[in-house]
């Protein structure tokens, strides 16, 4: 599995995901959704550059211009609740995308140890498609696992791509070692060394989905 991180380069992608750690600016949700969506483009745009394309004919009004396009549209999955700002944009590039929506969270016993429980899977046919699955957040990943699986239930995709804003370094070691496909290549904005045994990424950023949408209350 190749791994790509945005951050060893610099762009302003690294002032967006500045702004998503800062807990002055993570203060304002709809700021904080709005950079979320951002990174999500970059990270589209980033994806685009290795998808297959066809020279079109476009006619302008004085002639015909050759132009590479999209020779399929990829389906854009994400993991409910937080995955939603980084799916919208993703989906504000592939702005013709099918969507996919999967409902997995944290379900926490008697000892406060927690799982991850899968709830739900609303999905087009992947077969031979592009995937793109995102989750703002890899800390154990586990959701991420999970949700790949989930997926392939719904057909043999050509590529996946798996994408997180802020990765622990564990998280992404787990990816590696369960989804052991060539066809998977893992995008992150950041890959973090420390996770809490809580596996909360350190320094991270905190909850996302509570960020963004405010907060929950866990699920016993």
């Amino acid at each position: 599995m190749q791994v790509i991180n945005l951050s060893e380069n610099q762009s302003i992608f690294n002032q967006y995901l500045a702004e998503i750690r800062d807990e002055k600016v993570q203060k304002d949700p709809l700021r904080f959704r709005r950079n979320l969506q951002r990174l999500g483009e970059v990270f589209a745009y980033e994806i685009s550059k290795t998808m297959d394309y066809n020279v079109n004919d476009v006619q302008t009004p004085l002639g015909v211009a050759k132009v590479p396009m999209l020779g399929q549209q990829p389906v854009l999955a994400t993991i409910l609740r937080a995955g939603l700002p980084v799916q919208q944009g993703l989906l504000n590039i592939f702005d013709q995308a099918e969507n996919a929506f999967i409902s997995a969270y944290r379900k926490y016993d008697d000892q406060g140890e927690f799982h991850i429980e899968f709830e739900y899977l609303a999905s087009p046919d992947l077969n031979d498609k592009v995937a793109i699955l995102s989750d703002p957040m890899l800390a154990s990943g586990a959701s991420m696992e999970i949700g790949y699986k989930a997926l392939l239930k719904k057909g043999e995709p050509e590529h996946v791509h798996l994408v997180a804003i802020i990765a622990s370094r564990k998280g992404v070691d787990y990816v590696i070692d369960k989804i052991q496909a060539e066809n998977v290549t893992l995008w992150v904005g950041a890959i973090d060394e420390e996770m809490t045994v809580k596996s909360y990424i350190v320094p991270g950023l905190g909850d996302a989905g509570d960020l963004a949408f405010g907060p929950k209350i866990d699920s016993k």
